[in-house]
């Protein structure tokens, strides 16, 4: 009898949709389903037909963040480096999804903890269900927020929430989540699916070459000054401009037709 797989990856046209499966472990994470999330990425990422990728959980979680069952057992052995851990697996995890060179899009169908909920954010499109539940729980158990959280929260929500977030460690819904910025939009829960395969969907028959340059530029931003950024602006338009994505919409234009994008 075969194990169930960690992850679950399914091709679409145009777009991959992959699943984190220990759904009676709320997705938690382990160093196995790490592994099996990064193959199904980069899988993905070799599939010259996969022009975006849809990131979610099975059964009533995205991810409720790190396994602590698997933390329990190891502190018996002696104190843990849990900077190890990270360096190991939730750095290369982020770099991966915020390298791919398409679209990622995730979508919250429900429980979204810790690191859980930081990994679903680094998704360059976040939508989640009305009723899901997110919090950054660190600080209940003596930890501080990781998985680029700390990096990541300022940034969407601005100081003040995320001050709030990490401090008090409540949980929001989707819904919340998507009325202070957190994420791009709430969707009712019956439907966050059908909202997120339509998205990629979407992007799949987008510009590829134009996406790709446009999510290094929106991840420029988060670093660079003014001056930097127009001038990563005026090289990526210039490129742009001369490219077959622009001539082709500059065509659909004139012929009042949609684009047909390679």
């Amino acid at each position: 009898m075969s194990e169930t797989p960690l992850v679950l990856s399914e091709r679409h046209d145009g777009w991959r949709l992959v699943r984190l499966n220990r759904p009676d472990k709320l997705n938690a994470f382990t160093e196995d389903l790490h592994r099996a999330l990064m193959a199904a990425l980069l899988e993905a990422e070799a599939d010259p037909e996969c022009r975006a990728l849809l990131l979610t959980g099975s059964g009533r979680a995205f991810s409720s963040g790190q396994d602590l069952g698997d933390r329990i057992r190891a502190i018996k052995q002696g104190p843990l480096d849990l900077g190890a851990s990270l360096e190991t697996f939730y750095e290369p995890l982020i770099a991966r999804i915020r390298a791919l060179p398409f679209p990622v899009v995730v979508a919250i169908n429900g429980i979204a903890s810790g690191a859980g909920l930081n990994v679903a954010l680094h998704g360059d499109v976040v939508i989640a269900a009305e009723g899901a539940k997110l919090t950054e729980p660190f600080s209940r158990i003596g930890l501080i927020p990781d998985a680029g959280g700390s990096w990541l929260l300022p940034r969407l929500v601005g100081r003040a929430r995320a001050n709030a977030l990490v401090f008090l460690a409540e949980t929001i819904t989707g819904a919340e989540a998507a009325a202070i910025g957190l994420v791009a939009e709430a969707v009712a829960d019956e439907a966050l699916m059908e909202r997120a395969e339509a998205i990629c969907a979407r992007l799949a028959k987008g510009p590829r070459a134009t996406l790709a340059r446009l999510k290094r530029l929106m991840q420029a931003s988060e670093s660079n000054d003014l001056s930097a950024q127009l001038k990563l602006e005026r090289e990526m338009q210039q490129i742009s401009g001369r490219a077959a994505d622009y001539a082709e919409g500059l065509a659909a234009f004139a012929e009042k037709r949609p684009p047909r994008f390679d």
